[in-house]
């Protein structure tokens, strides 16, 4: 009983590491997505 760990923070750093994750993960999408989706709108513009 003398040492008792403290866990609150954990949990956050946790969440945290997920949440870099997760943006890592969405960059890396648009990043390869990206320009086609850009073509795509252009096309469609220019068929107006």
């Amino acid at each position: 009983m003398l040492y008792m760990p403290r866990e609150e923070g954990q949990g956050l750093v946790e969440y945290a590491l997920i949440l870099v994750m997760v943006a890592i993960v969405v960059l890396v999408a648009l990043a390869i997505v990206g320009p086609n989706v850009g073509n795509m709108f252009s096309n469609v513009i220019s068929n107006l």
